[in-house]
Parts: structure tokens; sequence; C-alpha cells
């Protein structure tokens, strides 16, 4: 993609529609106690949370005068954090800040900052700083949350049909390959995509309806085990009011349509199809989504009336088929319009079965507080986008950071979210064009050609994890903030996953400052017990350096060349009985496994 029309992408993507409201947002107390703690290259900030709030923006002023800014970490998104710690690796060594909070009722909105606190980071010496991190291995666990298991992202579905080829590799075969993996070896159960009413799919034909395509495409991914969340777009050509309004480069129609019956008729022939083709009970287990991202001109062409209007006719025309059904939305970017869709659905008694919005860059923050503030507190939250950018054609999608941020995002997810869906499958996507080359900053967790990229091997390391979580303690530099752990048990086999992250995308190459010597501590565990790691660090399992010097486009026999060598590996770990020491580089991630041993 040429890289003027990149930047013209890049900024409209940044241009939210309407956002004036027939309702006001709380206002939150700041948070108390906050307390900042300077360490090597970083800032630890903490505070106690705030009922109510969807999340905490951090303010950082330089010297002990002058205005507050938020912390930039750089991520071309939202920078507000869905809970404490936070670390700033932003900051330069060696000069003093002061830092406050604000709570975050909503992400266009803040409330007053807290009283400030000031803390120096600190200038690296020779020796790595050492945090402990403590297992209580003997506690009963709660049940371990996996939010990555019940959805991911995909290119629009009707590419499993495209017969094209992308660097010699054809698209839909390798995109249905893609998501078979994701099924089969991560557990993953639906997907979510784009454009089932876009014209390749060619639904409406004349005054009557065609599903036979959306059949094709559905039938397929049902034989691979995953099931779809039915995002309710584009326009079809035959529908919309304005067919001249389009979006990506296969020009999906952003126009409100130019009769709301017309639509409602549709929504409710292809509803009423899919439940006479595969059955109610199977289509209960199905969500329906109105639209995508209507709160950014460059997905909605008209007023935010006009698609809460959208709303409420597809709800109906999902409801009129069976009441069970479930239907959701505002499906919007950076959390935005979640509150005008409850305020509205609240006034007026539209149904809404869960909520759905998107983020990028941070972990997603905590629309529950939204939910409740409305009476919706029983509604599930589907986040149906997340990632490290929303820039398509950055190379921080193939960067082992990326995969690091994958396992925190995941972490804080656990346990407060129904859905957290990594977008996308594969870098077959073509949202802004096919890829030209084998890694180009592609959305995709795997490759053209089918190669794990550092966050599939991420999401690989996280399906290792037990049933049973166990409670984790910290202690040291960046402790809980910079180096965070998420322990497991199951039956024969204690598992730990370790990492070292900052939200700071200016450190994605690595920073030496941050790296950190990490004593895990595991009290009752016999010395006898065997153990081994497995670890993602820049040149282990990566699959960026391991490319330098291949062609734009590797041979197959290039690919399974690279395969072999950036594939994740178990390898054993001498240890002394009760702890086991590692050093984590930032970004990195390691997997401890302990096991009795083998008789």
């Amino acid at each position: 993609m040429p890289e003027n029309a990149k930047a013209d992408w890049d900024e409209r993507i940044a241009l939210r529609s309407d956002e004036e409201r027939e309702f006001a947002f709380p206002d939150l107390d700041p948070p108390k106690e906050v307390t900042a703690a300077g360490g090597v290259g970083q800032v630890t900030i903490d505070w106690s949370p705030v009922d109510g709030a969807a999340g905490y923006l951090i303010l950082r002023g330089a010297g002990a005068h002058g205005p507050l800014e938020p912390v930039d970490h750089h991520s071309g998104d939202v920078l507000s954090v869905p809970s404490p710690p936070y670390v700033d690796t932003t900051c330069t060594p060696g000069t003093p800040y002061r830092y406050a909070v604000a709570s975050v009722p909503e992400v266009t909105a803040h409330g007053r900052p807290s009283h400030t606190v000031g803390a120096v980071p600190l200038v690296a010496g020779t020796v790595a700083p050492t945090v402990t991190v403590t297992v209580d291995v003997v506690a009963e666990g709660i049940e371990l949350e996996r939010p990555w298991e019940p959805m991911v992202g995909s290119e629009r579905l009707s590419q499993l049909l495209c017969e094209d080829l992308t660097g010699g590799h054809e698209i839909g075969r390798e995109l249905e390959d893609a998501l078979r993996r994701m099924h089969d070896e991560l557990g993953v159960r639906t997907v979510r995509a784009h454009a089932i009413f876009h014209d390749d799919t060619h639904v409406v034909d004349g005054t009557s309806y065609d599903f036979s395509v959306v059949d094709a495409i559905y039938d397929r991914l049902l034989a691979i085990g995953l099931r779809p969340v039915v995002e309710l777009g584009f326009m079809p050509r035959e529908l919309a009011s304005d067919p001249t309004r389009t979006v990506f480069e296969y020009a999906a129609i952003i126009s409100p349509p130019a009769s709301y019956q017309r639509w409602h008729d549709l929504v409710r022939a292809l509803v009423q199809h899919l439940v006479d083709r595969y059955g109610l009970d199977e289509v209960l287990t199905w969500d329906f989504e109105v639209w995508n991202e209507a709160n950014l001109e460059v997905f909605w062409s008209g007023t935010k009336a006009e698609w809460l209007q959208l709303y409420d006719v597809s709800a109906a025309a999902v409801k009129s088929v069976d009441p069970r059904l479930a239907v959701g939305g505002p499906s919007s970017a950076a959390a935005g319009w979640v509150d005008d869709l409850l305020d509205h659905a609240k006034r007026y008694g539209t149904p809404i079965d869960f909520v759905s919005t998107h983020t990028y860059g941070s972990p997603p923050l905590d629309v529950r507080a939204s939910l409740e503030r409305h009476g919706y507190g029983d509604a599930r939250i589907l986040w149906t986008e997340w990632g490290v950018t929303p820039r398509h054609f950055n190379p921080i999608n193939d960067s082992v950071f990326s995969g690091v941020f994958l396992l925190r995002g995941m972490r804080s997810a656990a346990g407060r979210i129904d859905a957290l869906s990594y977008w996308v499958a594969s870098d077959h996507f073509e949202e802004l064009g096919r890829p030209t080359r084998f890694l180009h900053g592609g959305f995709g967790l795997q490759t053209v050609g089918g190669l794990a990229k550092p966050r599939y091997h991420a999401m690989t390391m996280l399906s290792r994890l037990g049933p049973v979580e166990l409670p984790v303690t910290y202690d040291g530099d960046g402790a809980g903030s910079l180096v965070e752990a998420w322990a497991s048990r199951d039956r024969d086999r204690i598992a730990v996953l370790l990492w070292n992250l900052t939200l700071d995308q200016s450190k994605a190459d690595g920073a030496a400052e941050l790296t950190r010597t990490v004593r895990v501590q595991l009290p009752g565990v016999d010395s006898s017990w065997e153990a081994t790691a497995t670890t993602l660090a820049i040149g282990t399992a990566d699959l960026a350096t391991a490319a330098v010097g291949l062609p734009d486009w590797p041979t197959d026999d290039e690919l399974a060349e690279l395969a072999e060598r950036t594939q994740l590996v178990r390898t054993p770990l001498g240890w002394s009985g009760s702890a086991v020491e590692v050093t984590l580089p930032m970004p990195a991630a390691v997997l401890l496994e302990l096991r009795p041993p083998r008789v």
C-alpha cells in the first residue's frame, strides 16, 4: 500500500462521529492512596480503585511545577488503563516527576485528577534488579478464566471461498487452515468477521433474497468446529441510501439504508434462514452484532441517531424470529457509544444481550461499570476486536513485543470480560489491500504460508495453563507492573507463565535497563520434581528476527526451515528445590512447568 494512502487512512480512522449526548456521565471521585515508586528505567504508579470507573488516566509533569499531561505509551489508541498498577517507562532516568491519576467513566471523559505524588526513575546499574514471585501451590485456587477461547477475529469470511493466490498461497484454503488451527490447537470457539451483507455474498436478488453464498461460508466454518459471530453489515447496494459511500479496498458500503423496513426484512430473513438451515438450538448459541464501529466516520456515513435506529430495527428483526436469540452492540471503536446505546435501550426498551466494543494498544477497559450504571449488569461483555495496534502494515504486529502484550491483555481481561477477540487469525487480510510480502506488519496471528507469529506462540503458552489459578504475590523493582505472572495447577503439573512488558511501544525492540532477574518461589514443591522452560523472546521463537535476509516471498522450503527454527521449545531447567531463577529481558515471556518425576 502506498505510504501516502496509509497515512490518509490512519488519519481518517481517528475521526469520531457525533459525541453529543442526552445524559451526563457521573462525576467520579479521583483515586485515593496514589503512590509512585521509582525503579531502574521505570516508575510504578499505584492507586485504590474507584467505584463506577471504567478505567484510569495517568498524568505526569516534570519538576516541581507545571502542567500535568497524560502519559503517552505510543499505542495510537486509548491511553486509559482498566486497573492499577501502571508502569511508566517513557520517563528519563534521574529526572524527578509528579504523577496523578484520574478516574475515567467513559473513554471520551475523565474526572478530576488525584493528588500528585513524586518519583524519580533510577539509572541502570551493572546488575539487573531482582523481582520475587511467590506462588501458593497448595492453595485451593479458583477456576482459571480463558478469555482467548471464546472468539477470534478474521478477514471477511467470503474469503474462505476465494481461490486467488497471495505470494503463491491460495487465500481461501490457507484462511480455512488458519481458522482450523485456532480451533484445534487453541480451543477457540467462534469467529467474528465483517461484511456478511457485502455485495460479494449477493444476499439481495431483486425483490427476494439469496443466501446460497452465506450458506457456503457458514457450512465451511461449522465444518471446522467454529461458530460465527454474525456482524450485521455492511449495507447491500440495493438497500443503501448512498451506495457511493464505501470503506476498504473491497468497497464495503457504509451508508444507512434507504428504507429501514427493507433492512428489517433482510435481517429477519437471514436469521430465519439460519434457523431453518442449522436448527434453532444451534443458532441460539450464536451472537448477532449490529454493524462495525459506527462511531467512526470512516465506517458509518449517517448520524448517531440513525445508527441507534438501525440497532432498534436490527434487534427487533432478530428477536422476531425467536426472542431468545442474542443481539448486541455497539461494536464501537475505543469503547465509544457504549453508554449511548445503553441509555437509549433503557429509554425505549430495546433489547441488549451483550455489549461489544474494541480497543488497541492497552488492556481493555472495564465497561462493566457502564452496564451497571444503566441497569444492564447481567449483559455479557465481548471485546470483538483487540490488538497491539490499530494501524495496518505496522512492524510491531510481527514482533515479540506484540506476543507479550497479548499475554498482559488476556491476564487483565480474565474474570471480567466474556471474550477478548484478537484481531485477526491470519495475514490473509485485505481491508487496505492484499499483503505485498511475507512479513508486512499484518494483523494476523499467523502469516501467509501459515507460520506462527509470536502472538500465536503467546496464545499457545496461555493454552498450556492448567484449569486452577493459584495465588501469586510479588516483591521487587517493577514487581506486578513490569513483571507479571499467571500461575496454575492441574492434576500432576504446576504451570507458571511469567512475562516482562511495558505498554510503551517506543521500546518494542527492547530496552536493556528493563531486564529483570525473576526468582520464582514455589514453597511446597518437592525438589525431585522436573522443571522445564518454554521461552518467547527477541531471537527465540521470533519469526521477524529469523526471517531477516529472506526474499519478500520465501519458497516452501525456506518457510519449512523457518517454521522449524521459530517453534516454541521446552527445555529442561535446573532448580534448587523451592525456587526457580530466570532472566527476563523486556519484552520476553517464559512458561515454567513442573511435574513429579516419571516412574
